[in-house]
């Protein structure tokens, strides 16, 4: 078995191999004068299982066209099984059409990454559970509920907690925690007017006195959690904390969140953090690296990685 990296989240990848005792393999991931993407693996891949660690995240464009290249480069060096373990799925937003003439670019860049030479998908936490049934070859979508909730139990004992979803798109996610934790669950009732605008109506669900968890895949420009928290504290709760998975956070996220209700808000580095988010003094990243190096070592060994979530 190896891993290899691209230059998205190498962090994420050395943590993963830390985790399974395993060195990095090497490989030059650079660009020509014109930024075309040059990729040269510098170690014998044939007849390997190989592991490519890379997000899709920003810039998208340039971590999607590493992760391709990369994939052509070990097909043609003969490696036995290639492996994209894309911790963030870019384009997933993009699961369907939205309007007339519109693209499922979701659809397009799983064509995309089944081309480029993927035998198999490890993702974590995908915008929609369909995306799954994108991709023509086996793909794992990992989920983080454990981690939060293992985070959650360490850091709020004895708290009278409710996790709340954000959406009634996120109901199954926050659902999921919420039943590891024992706790109740409530809903944000919204109405979005455009794209990146929110408006919140209503509160599904008894928050007053108590200390709330918004539960989100992805915080964006941050508007619908800033939002949904400011609903909650009005609504009479104690607190609000936030757990999300992808911490994209573009534009003015990170200063929307410092100055929110939010208590905090707990990312994973499923995206390698900014320096804003590092200096932040009310976001907190935690780590999936043992979830993601598990979730390998059982596709390497072909032993079940659903059992993982039991």
């Amino acid at each position: 078995m190896k891993v290899l990296a691209c230059n998205s989240n190498r962090p994420l990848a050395e943590a993963i191999c830390a985790f399974l005792n395993l060195p990095l393999t090497k490989a030059s991931v650079r660009r020509f004068s014109d930024m075309e993407v040059f990729v040269e693996i510098l170690e014998n891949v044939r007849g390997e299982d190989v592991f490519v660690v890379q997000s899709t995240s920003y810039p998208a464009n340039d971590n999607l066209m590493e992760l391709l290249v990369t994939l052509d480069a070990l097909k043609r060096g003969s490696a036995r099984r290639v492996t994209a373990v894309i911790p963030y799925y870019g384009y997933g937003r993009q699961d369907r059409k939205s309007g007339p003439r519109t693209p499922i670019s979701a659809k397009l860049v799983a064509n995309l990454i089944t081309i480029a030479g993927a035998n198999r998908v490890v993702t974590l936490d995908l915008h929609a559970g369909q995306i799954q049934g994108f991709f023509d070859i086996p793909t794992d979508n990992l989920y983080s509920a454990p981690v939060f909730a293992k985070d959650l139990q360490e850091c709020d004992k004895g708290e009278e907690l409710v996790i709340v979803s954000p959406d009634v798109g996120g109901v199954l996610r926050a659902r999921a925690i919420a039943k590891r934790l024992g706790a109740d669950l409530a809903i944000v009732d919204k109405r979005r007017e455009r794209a990146g605008m929110s408006e919140v109506m209503n509160i599904i669900g008894d928050v007053k006195g108590r200390s709330c968890v918004l539960v989100d895949d992805i915080v964006d420009s941050a508007g619908t959690l800033c939002n949904a928290a400011q609903a909650l504290m009005e609504a009479g709760a104690e607190s609000v904390s936030a757990y999300v998975v992808h911490g994209v956070l573009s534009g003015g996220a990170v200063s929307r969140v410092s100055s929110s209700p939010l208590k905090s808000m707990v990312i994973t580095d499923s995206i390698a953090a900014t320096e804003a988010v590092r200096v932040s003094h009310n976001i907190r990243q935690i780590s999936i690296a043992p979830l993601m190096a598990e979730a390998i070592r059982r596709i390497s060994e072909e032993r079940s990685v659903s059992s993982l979530f039991d």
